[in-house]
């Protein structure tokens, strides 16, 4: 436990490195599963860390300890983690407690609002055309999930640029993509060093659904005129109010389509032949996860030996 607790949390530090490497230069899909592992389970290994670091320092205090039936004294001398390290994983992991649970409320209120709006709005084959005049499309999850599209936005594209804001916005509803936004927020709200993956995630679930809506058209290039178009025409409106309650909590500000994820580069990708697996970052991540569960087993099992000695007295 001595060096096997403190990995999580060092490599917490360097995985949010290859965030963008990820997302630039692998398959969209898989880099989205990649980032969302990752930050799930540095996010929980990195929480279980501090969990067994505070544990050290909890078994110190004599009251406490007698609960348990463990020697404080012992406990002083065996324990691997100094009492300001304990102490300060256990202020860290109320912090991270807090934030996680605070993430999963708001969380689980906006998908719950979102299904509700979803199943009140009448929808033929699943769209909703919302008279606006401001150019907007989003996807609104629920069960079924909606396209929303509004008029604005319908009389700035033609019809096969119609046709590939659906496609696009259908991709995250079929694929679930607020899942994984919600799962990579999830880990960096336990670790707020973390963010850059799940910053990453809201980035490469809109290159998936480019990439699923450039599958279904068969031109990449007329993919990425739309997306730079539909960016332009939201750009020169505000945000309409009525999304603020529903899928603008889930997956940006406005639709995915027009604004969500930086515009430019997702216009660079299209214009350039598609992204493979990159099997040398998918090792790399993949080394880093096992690296991450082995070590947080092993400081598991390690304080568990601590508990047995400090209570055979």
């Amino acid at each position: 436990m001595r060096v096997a607790v403190y990995v999580p949390l060092l490599l917490s530090l360097v995985a949010p490195l290859g965030a963008r490497p990820l997302a630039e230069r692998c398959e969209p899909r898989l880099a989205t599963w990649l980032l969302t592992a990752s930050a799930l389970v540095l996010g929980a290994a990195s929480t279980i860390s501090l969990g067994l670091l505070a544990v050290t320092g909890l078994i110190r205090v004599p009251r406490l300890a007698a609960l348990g039936h463990w020697s404080a004294a012992t406990a002083r001398h065996d324990d691997p983690a100094a009492l300001p390290v304990a102490l300060l994983a256990g202020l860290l992991l109320g912090v991270a407690v807090l934030m996680a649970a605070r993430m999963l409320w708001r969380r689980t209120r906006s998908l719950a609002s979102a299904a509700w709006d979803a199943a009140c709005m009448p929808a033929r084959e699943g769209l909703v055309v919302l008279p606006d005049d401001a150019p907007d499309a989003f996807a609104l999850p629920g069960l079924p999930g909606r396209v929303v599209v509004s008029t604005g936005m319908l009389r700035t594209l033609d019809e096969t640029e119609h046709g590939i804001l659906l496609a696009h916005e259908r991709a995250h509803l079929t694929a679930h993509h607020y899942a994984f936004v919600a799962l990579a927020q999830f880990g960096a709200a336990a670790n707020p060093v973390l963010r850059p993956l799940a910053t990453a995630v809201t980035y490469t679930i809109e290159r998936w659904a480019d990439e699923s809506a450039a599958a279904q058209a068969g031109d990449r290039r007329r993919v990425a005129r739309t997306v730079g178009k539909a960016a332009l025409a939201a750009l020169r409106t505000p945000a309409p109010a009525h999304a603020a309650g529903t899928a603008l909590g889930i997956l940006g500000r406005r639709g995915p389509l027009a604004s969500a994820g930086p515009v430019p580069r997702r216009v660079a990708a299209l214009l350039a032949p598609p992204l493979g697996r990159h099997p040398a970052l998918t090792a790399a991540t993949a080394a880093v996860l096992t690296a991450t569960a082995l070590t947080t087993a092993e400081a598991a099992h390690d304080l568990h030996l601590l508990l047995r000695t400090v209570g055979a007295w």
